[in-house]
């Protein structure tokens, strides 16, 4: 055998293959998404994968400010009960379809009307979409509706195939197909999502990967370690307890940013037979839960003080934090005499916690403050996208889990506290809290808003459906070859931009 010639030939290879490598991006997920589905899609991971396949009418950049992506303009009427976009031109989707004002006014009407939809609640103001012409579109509205262009910048705004969507039906999500400026190629579960770089796009001249790799690695330290092994470009979700050691980690570079999300713990007080329980039907067993959890110490225990520490679905430092209702301070002693009058000086709580290293440390460190008050808490560990079908059927009793946040309060709020509320899994019900929010949505008053969900706040804090517990800083890892990553308060990667050097 020709040992030279078979050495040069292999190196020859490598030299080949090396560039294709290099336009392979590889970012590690905390979790694995649920459906890729727009329209029934829930997780936030599922979002990171969406900003690269399926483009909205509205974005929004790092300062949170609108701007265009499918629309290149907007105008609202007089009255506030209609807005007017105006479309990009040449645009079209993966399967080569033409968008146009009629690909919007189906997308509109199948988030309202597809049985699976999660959507509808967020934009159910709609009443109607008049075709104008070819790029223009009027969405008219039942009331005035404060939160529209925020959705609209979110998956309420994201435009999919129509001709896709009719032939693939409920299966939509096995194979979407969006106008993006990558395109759906397979998706393994609990492994990979891989997209493609869209060659028609009509921006494609800002993405320089053909191929993006999404990987699901739940233990944050192992989606660390894969990144100091060069398997991974970026991850999301870098532990703060891991900050210190990438940092000296000369391959590698941190960005991080102050985000929009919270994490808090669901009670189940309505849905379905497990919320027949002591905490579920009595608050004052939901109050002693709470004044048993030191949540500064929480988060100088979890996350090396680097969160902040919240008890409200926004952060305290947000203009419509209600501070009328301040985040109560650790009292043992005043949680042990609650739950003596509740009848229930040693309650048993079982707790589902997704099995997401960061989530698992905090329900352990909770988990410990509470049997300190005569709480025993036993935590369920499921697989994310599980835990999340398993507190929709009502399968749980208590649920530690976060939400990603949203530009207006709306998004944070509305969706988890009102009856009809598309994530109100808890089955929370309180008719003046639900007046409160409805007045919330149809007023463009920012003062008035305040007030209102201030009006709210007083009494849905009080009920403890959901006890919230801090608000996350996004902290982002990557290769110190990566050129062009801005971090966004949605915690979301976009991929405009992205090289590596």
């Amino acid at each position: 055998m020709d040992y030279r010639k078979l050495i040069m030939t292999a190196a020859a290879a490598a030299l080949l293959s090396a560039p294709v490598a290099a336009q392979t991006l590889r970012i590690g997920l905390a979790e694995d998404p649920d459906a890729l589905d727009p329209d029934q899609a829930r997780t936030f991971v599922g979002r990171i994968v969406f900003a690269g396949l399926c483009d909205k009418l509205v974005d929004y950049d790092d300062k949170l400010a609108y701007k265009p992506q499918l629309a290149t303009a907007w105008k609202w009427a007089d009255d506030q009960k209609s807005i007017t976009f105006t479309l990009r031109q040449g645009v079209t989707f993966h399967d080569g379809e033409k968008f146009d004002a009629e690909a919007v006014k189906y997308n509109i009407e199948r988030k309202l009307t597809l049985p699976e939809t999660r959507r509808k609640p967020e934009i159910s103001q709609i009443s109607g979409v008049d075709v104008i012409d070819t790029n223009t579109v009027r969405i008219n509205l039942s009331t005035p509706f404060a939160p529209l262009i925020s959705q609209l910048a979110d998956r309420a705004g994201m435009m999919i195939s129509p001709k896709a969507a009719k032939a693939a039906g409920a299966g939509f999500a096995n194979h979407p197909v969006c106008a993006g400026p990558y395109k759906f190629i397979e998706r393994i579960a609990q492994d990979r999502i891989v997209l493609e770089r869209f060659a028609d796009y009509w921006n494609k001249a800002a993405f320089s990967f053909e191929r993006v790799i999404y990987s699901p690695i739940t233990d944050g330290t192992v989606r660390l370690a894969n990144l100091q092994a060069g398997s991974l470009d970026l991850i999301e979700r870098l532990a703060p307890t891991d900050v210190e050691q990438a940092r000296k980690d000369r391959r590698l570079k941190l960005a991080e940013i102050t985000g929009l999300a919270y994490l808090g713990i669901d009670i189940n007080v309505a849905n379905g037979p497990r919320a027949n329980t002591p905490i579920g039907k009595d608050p004052r067993i939901r109050e002693a839960l709470e004044l048993s959890i030191d949540r500064e110490a929480l988060n100088q225990v979890v996350f090396n003080g680097a969160f902040l520490a919240g008890n409200q679905p926004v952060p305290p430092e947000n203009p419509y934090y209600a501070a009328s209702v301040p985040m109560p301070k650790r009292d043992v002693a005043k949680a042990k005499a609650l739950l003596a009058a509740a009848g229930q000086s040693n309650p048993t709580v079982d707790m589902m916690v997704p099995n997401q290293s960061e989530d698992q440390a905090v329900a352990q460190v909770v988990q410990s403050m509470a049997a300190e008050a005569g709480f025993t808490i036993k935590l369920s560990v499921v697989e994310f996208a599980t835990s999340l079908q398993e507190q929709t059927k009502g399968n749980y009793e208590a649920f530690m889990i976060g939400w990603s946040g949203r530009i207006d309060p709306d998004g944070n709020i509305y969706n988890f506290r009102h009856t009809k509320g598309a994530l109100n899994y808890t089955k929370y019900n309180d008719p003046e809290v639900d007046k409160l929010l409805d007045a919330a949505r149809t007023t463009l008053d920012d003062k008035a808003r305040v007030k209102l969900y201030d009006q709210a706040a007083a009494i849905y804090l009080k009920d403890r459906s959901i006890i919230y517990l801090y608000h996350r800083k996004w902290l982002f890892g990557m290769s110190a070859k990566l050129q062009g990553f801005t971090p966004n308060p949605d915690g979301l990667i976009r991929l405009g931009g992205l090289k590596l050097q």
